[in-house]
């Protein structure tokens, strides 16, 4: 029976977090406060929110909370700094007259449990330029780095991977 309550508290706020979500995404597309585009906002998140609602939770998305919100913003800002020195970088090594890169592939480790957390990990390192992952096993991430500066797998975590997961690991507790 508690179980069953504790089951539909999530349920609602996994609708009210997806309703704000897809409201807040209507609200940024359409940059009006009108009231039929207000109105139409509001019917299409409810509908999509009832349809969507439980995809939401099989993937695992985190509860939100304002420390959450902060680290996500943070992790935004890091991300978006990040690719632009790697860009500069990258960009260094293609016009540089003897192209300094040393290609290779290295192995890291994360502490993220979910899958959804990892996938983010994946996706923000491929983002980076210089950097591309290839596969993730279990708590490992098989990484190809332009120009390898280690393949030892504690150094190539602290050089690839702890910028972002410091941020996703808050995020996704």
């Amino acid at each position: 029976m508690e179980e069953t309550k504790t089951n539909a508290h999530n349920s609602f706020k996994n609708f009210i977090y997806l309703f704000v979500i897809l409201m807040l995404i209507w609200l940024a597309l359409t940059l009006s406060f009108e009231s039929q585009e207000l109105f139409t906002g509001i019917v299409v998140s409810l509908v999509l929110s009832f349809a969507l609602v439980k995809s939401f939770q099989k993937i695992g998305f985190p509860g939100i909370t304002p420390k959450k919100i902060a680290y996500l913003l943070i992790y935004i800002i890091v991300l978006f700094k990040e690719i632009i020195m790697a860009n500069l970088d990258v960009a260094y090594r293609v016009i540089h007259p003897k192209m300094p890169i040393k290609p290779g592939i290295v192995i890291i480790k994360t502490e993220l449990k979910q899958d959804l957390a990892k996938m983010i990990l994946a996706n923000s390192i491929t983002l980076t330029p210089g950097t591309f992952t290839l596969d993730i096993q279990e708590d490992k991430l098989l990484i190809h780095w332009i120009n390898l500066k280690t393949d030892n797998e504690e150094e190539a975590t602290k050089k690839i991977g702890k910028r972002f997961e410091k941020y996703l690991s808050v995020i996704f507790k």
